[in-house]
């Protein structure tokens, strides 16, 4: 889309900086628009095959709806999901794996620790990479950075030799000790590089950390999706409808441009679910809730993560079995969503998910000749979703035809229509459940304690009954909250993340460890500072946060601790957090410092959330629809509101659905609503 003849100048006066947050989803790509701190919003429907195609079609709509012909000031910032499904499906590229030679198969060994303990048919997921394309070179480096063995002439060109023998996408480099001296990857990306002109990912640029299992495996993830990332972005840039220059939201909560993340590929492995936590904290904020849970619930999968003040970074993650071990949101994902298939296992038991029906063909309801039933079908079914008020009554649901399929599945099941569609919704939740039990109960955390933030298409569906469950008094379900994670894109800072190891013993007398740390700091601020250049941002305009992995001596883990001056007592902290996170702690035992953490903030301009003090206790509208539903086996008539509608002060009893374009929110029998100052709908028990 090129400026119009003079307009240029017109739609910036008249529209000022247009911010757009880009969404895409396994079953629908959203889009949110600011402008002029007024807030503007869409949605289509993904196209897997070429998740581009949803991103062009959906921002040239917006802006055409709102008459801007114009990309100029348009600012874009995107969160995809094509790097976590080509992890997900393993459907990357074909890579080959470069390291020390007699270290060739360190990603098929591993490492002991098993996710199942006492699951005798646990089957691993093969290596990236399989062995024919693992190859070891002679070379080698000690743990002091002393090369040992440096890399022959000979053995670069037989290297080239033998990788140009396969079909490759791309390389990682993947040395030991590379962290403390890179040379030798160095040496032999630069001559892979110049030779077969494909991407070159070493494990030194990508996480400079010991450990080399997680070294070598998060090294490889970020070699096997950067071509299917690259593909992605440059059908982006290539069109004539869709800007040459964006930013890329990344899983740390951050984003940076596109001209700038090579060596991020895997960081944008979580890059939509962090929108929505960072979207939600900062609703949650403003509406004085301090202690969150964020559920997100879509299409495909429910992403939950716990704030306690402030958002949960973590960097130990798994994807698919993958250990990840870079910087990012703390979110834990389990496969249940709108789209989660129900089924029958071979025991005749009744199960939902992992599978999801997508967005191609999508559950029955959608009329795409879906044939599975799943969560929505039995949302519908059930009555909790209205099919003339899906997306604002722009889709019309297919209600027949999801009852008969409902009827004769039951039949199978040996149940009732009603209890079979009941119990999906059960099953449902009750892996949800599981999943903030995880990031909550199982670290120490009282549930009790939270509000449970929901968005997502299909999160005000399911929030109010995981909230009993939990024990949790609130429910907040901010407006447009099936948008919340392309919402949560506009508050993206650009944040860039730096590490090096130094595993330094503390000894208690000693008064050089502030003068060691500051002087590893120091490096790590030059990295910053040149990389944030490229970003167009000041030095002085950055926010850094410095932090230390910590462990006891002889542990095989760490817990991060903040670090800002050598005023800190970061032992003691150390000591606090770990009896929280574990219920013990020995401030006998001898502490070490094993990494160094940067991160470097360029705050941007965000959109503001207004208040309105005008208060009403009643709806202004009468209901738009009532339709009965079924809770518990019993049925109820209730009554339809459309969110747009609701005014703050608006109370509701339930049993009431709220619709509402991008999301539907059920408050059950027990429980009632509110809208507060921000809009936000406030559920709770009575």
């Amino acid at each position: 889309m090129q400026p119009l003849p003079n307009e240029s100048q017109h739609m910036q006066e008249k529209n000022g900086i247009r911010k757009i947050g880009v969404d895409t989803g396994g079953t629908f790509t959203d889009i949110v628009m600011s402008v002029n701190q007024n807030l503007f919003t869409h949605k289509v429907l993904s196209t897997p095959k070429n998740p581009a195609l949803a991103v062009i079609k959906g921002v040239r709509e917006i802006l055409s709806q709102h008459n801007i012909n114009s990309y100029e000031d348009v600012d874009i910032v995107h969160g995809s999901t094509v790097a976590t499904n080509a992890l997900l499906e393993r459907r990357g590229a074909r890579i080959a794996v470069v390291t020390t030679k007699g270290f060739e198969d360190i990603l098929e060994i591993g490492r002991q620790s098993r996710p199942h303990l006492y699951d005798i048919n646990v089957q691993r997921p093969p290596p990236l990479v399989p062995a024919d394309l693992r190859i070891g070179i002679n070379e080698r480096t000690l743990h002091s950075g002393e090369i040992q063995t440096e890399i022959k002439q000979s053995d670069l060109e037989e290297l080239v030799k033998r990788l140009s023998s396969f079909d490759l996408d791309a390389i990682a480099i993947c040395f030991l000790f590379s962290y403390i001296n890179p040379t030798n990857e160095l040496i032999v990306a630069e001559y892979l590089s110049n030779r077969l002109n494909i991407p070159v990912s070493c494990s030194h640029q990508i996480l400079p950390e010991y450990r080399e299992y997680a070294r070598f495996s998060t090294t490889v993830a970020n070699a096997y999706i950067r071509p299917t990332l690259e593909k992605h972005l440059s059908t982006l840039t290539n069109s004539d409808e869709f800007p040459h220059f964006f930013q890329l939201m990344l899983s740390n909560g951050g984003c940076i441009s596109t001209n700038n993340f090579e060596s991020a590929g895997i960081q944008t492995v979580l890059s939509g679910p962090a929108g929505g936590v960072i979207g939600a904290y900062h609703i949650a904020k403003t509406a004085g809730y301090e202690k969150i849970i964020t559920f997100d619930m879509g299409g495909t999968s429910t992403d939950v993560s716990l704030c306690d003040g402030d958002i949960s970074m973590t960097t130990e993650s798994s994807i698919s079995g993958l250990p990840i071990k870079v910087p990012l949101i703390d979110i834990h994902t389990v496969g249940a969503g709108g789209g989660s298939i129900a089924y029958l296992d071979s025991g005749g038991a009744l199960r939902v998910g992992p599978e999801s029906a997508g967005a191609d063909p999508g559950p029955i309801c959608y009329g795409n000749n879906g044939k599975d039933i799943t969560v929505t079908d039995a949302n519908l079914f059930l009555g909790r979703i209205l099919s003339t008020q899906f997306l604002g009554g722009r889709m019309t649901l297919e209600s027949d035809m999801t009852r008969q399929y409902i009827n004769e599945f039951s039949e199978n099941l040996g149940l009732s229509a009603r209890d079979t569609a009941d119990g999906i919704l059960k099953i449902a939740n009750a892996t949800m459940e599981r999943a903030i039990k995880v990031i909550s109960v199982e670290r120490g955390y009282d549930t009790r304690d939270f509000t449970l933030v929901s968005f997502g298409g299909a999160g005000g569906l399911h929030a109010a009954f995981l909230a009993e469950n939990l024990g949790m008094q609130n429910v907040l379900i901010p407006p447009n909250g099936g948008l919340l994670s392309a919402y949560g894109m506009l508050y993206a800072d650009v944040v860039k993340d730096y590490s090096q190891t130094v595993l330094l013993k503390i000894d208690i007398d000693s008064m050089d460890i502030h003068t060691q740390l500051e002087k590893g700091f120091e490096t790590l601020v030059a990295l910053a500072e040149v990389d944030m250049d490229m970003e167009d941002i000041e030095f002085s305009q950055l926010i850094i946060k410095q932090s230390l992995d910590m462990r006891y001596e002889g542990q095989s883990y760490e817990l991060n601790v903040s670090y800002e001056n050598e005023k800190v007592d970061f032992v003691s902290q150390f000591h606090s957090l770990h009896e929280h996170r574990f219920s013990y702690a020995r401030p006998e035992a001898s502490v070490e410092v094993v990494n160094l953490r940067l991160s470097a903030i360029g705050e941007t301009d965000k959109p503001e959330i207004s208040s309105n003090t005008q208060t009403d206790a009643e709806p202004s509208d009468a209901p738009v629809a009532t339709h009965p539903m079924d809770f518990e086996g019993e049925t109820y008539s209730t009554n339809f509101y459309q969110r747009e509608s609701l005014r703050p002060g608006n109370r509701i009893a339930g049993p009431a659905v709220i619709v509402e374009f991008s999301a539907t929110s059920v408050v059950p029998p027990n429980f009632s609503a509110y809208v507060d100052v921000y809009e936000n709908l406030i559920l709770q028990q009575r």
